[in-house]
């Protein structure tokens, strides 16, 4: 408890820190310096420059890219023990007063000036008096947007008539004229019907408004902090860790009298099980000491189940900072498999995987019946997971330096491990023909693909549209995520998946505490007015087909508006 004071807000100077007073920088300084390409970010009124611990960065430097221009204070809280805030003051180049209206990151489509410009524009009478030289980089990043076609990917136009400048209000997004002749007039359409939905459910998404909600959740972090919820309840991973051993020991024995079907079916169950720790370690949710919960992860993921700690970690840190963006979110970008927006019928490009996920002829296919493939497709889902894995270590996706560097060298070797105790020593040697060697790793990969389920079940019938960059963090995940109402004896098959919600809010929490950590935030949820969506598991599921069946009739709306245009009768759409 030693730290309690700086669970939130600006931690002391760390003892080898440079001392000194930063200067003092506005928003024209800020916006030349990314668009030099620095990547700059606001940690309680501090402006960190982050270029050169990029590289070490153990989430990745996708994560980081989403906070440029923007205030990322509980992001940064939220998200790192109280050693690493202290260390983020090592690249601090300045400070700004007040609250710091964010800008839009140039991952995400901000348009930035350069010096030059920005003092042309002062003198040409531009400059508005309240400094605010971000308007071209607070464009809210919604589809609605002025469009050319190249290659069939939609993209953002510069409105040159005003200097790429846009009013970064939601409500202008409405008032956009819509695409003529192509069919996306009907996804626009679709669009500005989901903003107003969330601008009539959620609190305005203003400056004011948000800093509130800010004030509010800040002083809810440090009440869980005070509580004594970050503490780990390490009598509970004792009783996991019974029934660890449990399944892994009941199938061995039922390899070894040869009940292979049960055998796999335990072993399965095990990694479902493990993969719950797993997600506890990444978050750093164990000791709360980076490179312990690291290797814990790697020594579960990558030594016991054949998956990448350092590949989830990537993908995961980001999912959390841009919940549910179609474009940015990895979480919900499954073409042509699966679309829970209707935005990704308009082959978005994918800023984490830097590709096109093109809505091309096999994802209109797909698309159509995804509401009865997904359990079958999710069953398989493991499979795609070792392919990830082997993709993320073997290209060099992770960091590059520090400590990051030498988990990929323990990963590299825990993948060998994996491939050698289960494909080579169980699966080949242990049984007798390939009949049985290929129901044994289906039904093992399969029993644990409830996992799949659990996961995606917390955002897939949840809000994917923008509400802008002045949306605070804890209303974005709130307004992303659902919990599962469960009872508490169940909590072990769930794995603390049941509580995405709070997890969202407070990811470092252990996991046997967000249940009491529920309380809290449905609390906080009343006091800002901010509604707590909970389901049970069936109504969840419930929700997630009836999203993708959604989609489907969307993408048949769509099909056909695009027929009417290519037979010149544009007045049927």
């Amino acid at each position: 408890m030693a730290h309690s004071s700086f669970v939130t807000g600006l931690p002391p100077t760390a003892g080898n820190a440079p001392e000194r007073t930063p200067k003092l920088m506005y928003r024209d300084d800020v916006e030349a310096l990314i668009a030099e390409g620095k990547h700059i970010t606001i940690f309680h009124n501090q402006v960190i420059k982050m270029d050169a611990w990029m590289p070490y960065h153990p989430g990745g430097d996708k994560a980081m890219l989403h906070l440029v221009g923007k205030d990322a204070s509980d992001e940064i809280d939220a998200l790192h023990s109280y050693e690493t805030r202290q260390h983020v003051l090592r690249y601090r180049i300045g400070r700004v007063e007040g609250t710091w209206e964010n800008l839009l990151p140039p991952i995400q489509g901000g348009i930035y000036r350069t010096r030059e410009e920005i003092e042309r524009a002062k003198s040409e009478g531009d400059f508005n008096q309240d400094q605010d030289s971000s308007v071209p980089s607070t464009r809210v990043p919604s589809p609605v947007f002025d469009e050319e076609e190249t290659g069939g990917v939609r993209q953002r136009k510069q409105d040159k008539k005003k200097g790429g400048a846009r009013a970064s209000s939601v409500s202008s997004a409405s008032s956009v004229e819509e695409p003529e002749m192509d069919g996306m007039s009907y996804l626009d359409t679709i669009t500005r019907q989901h903003i107003n939905l969330d601008l009539n459910k959620y609190p305005p998404p203003d400056k004011e408004t948000q800093a509130k909600i800010t004030v509010k959740y800040r002083e809810l972090h440090q009440k869980v902090y005070d509580t004594g919820l970050y503490n780990c309840n390490y009598k509970a991973y004792g009783v996991e860790l019974l029934r660890y051993t449990a399944l892994g020991v009941g199938s061995a024995v039922c390899l070894h009298y040869e009940w292979y079907a049960l055998s796999a079916f335990l072993l399965g169950a095990l990694w479902h099980q493990l993969s719950f720790t797993v997600h506890d370690a990444g978050h750093m949710g164990i000791t709360h000491n980076y490179l312990i919960d690291s290797c814990i992860g790697a020594l579960i993921a990558d030594f016991m189940g054949g998956l990448s700690i350092g590949w989830w970690k990537r993908n995961h840190n980001v999912h959390h900072v841009v919940t549910n963006a179609p474009e940015h979110d990895p979480d919900i970008e499954h073409m042509p498999l699966f679309a829970v927006s209707h935005r990704l019928l308009g082959s978005l490009r994918s800023t984490y995987y830097e590709r096109v996920m093109s809505y091309d002829a096999v994802a209109k296919v797909l698309l159509r019946i995804q509401a009865w493939t997904y359990y079958p497709l999710l069953a398989l889902a493991r499979f795609n997971l070792y392919r990830l894995s082997w993709d993320f270590l073997l290209m060099g996706r992770g960091p590059k330096k520090g400590p990051a560097l030498a988990i990929w060298w323990l990963e590299i070797t825990g993948q060998v491990f994996f491939w050698t105790w289960f494909g080579y020593g169980l699966v080949y040697n242990m049984l007798p023909d390939n009949w049985t060697r290929f129901y044994f790793v289906m039904i093992s990969n399969i029993t644990a693909s409830p996992l799949h389920v659990q996961i995606v079940l917390s955002h897939f019938a949840m809000s994917t549209v923008e509400l802008g960059p002045q949306e605070s963090f804890p209303q974005r995940q709130l307004r992303t995520t659902m919990d599962i109402d469960c009872p508490e004896w169940l909590d072990f098959f769930h794995g603390g998946l049941q509580f995405q919600v709070i997890h969202h809010l407070f990811p470092r929490v252990p996991r046997h505490n967000l249940r009491a950590t529920q309380k809290l935030v449905q609390e906080f949820c009343n006091e800002v007015n901010i509604p707590y969506a909970l389901y049970g598991f069936a109504h969840g599921n419930q929700q997630v087909i009836g999203r993708l069946a959604e989609v489907s009739r969307q993408a048949a709306i769509l099909a056909k508006c695009q027929q009417s245009i290519q037979n010149g009768d544009v007045s049927h759409h």
